[in-house]
């Protein structure tokens, strides 16, 4: 019985060093790429990028009637 504990002990810790290898890994391979993508492609700054649908665009009146319309139909309906 001694010898099986110690195999299945043995085990387990074979299985969560292999775990902990592959997320330390994994987290070394997340941080290289994170840095190359950076290097190679730099973000945009936010300056340059213009809200044209935001500012240009209103919303027809219509259309929130109709939107507020419905939400009231669908809470009254589900109680």
């Amino acid at each position: 019985m001694s010898e099986m504990m110690s195999s299945g002990v043995e085990l387990m810790l074979i299985g969560m060093v292999i775990v902990f290898a592959f997320l330390a890994l994994l987290v070394v391979m997340v941080n290289i790429m994170t840095t190359v993508i950076q290097r190679f492609f730099p973000e945009q700054a936010i300056s340059n990028i213009t809200p044209t649908s935001a500012s240009a665009s209103h919303t027809d009146a219509g259309v929130i009637a109709a939107i507020t319309a419905a939400v009231h139909q669908y809470r009254n309906k589900n109680k």
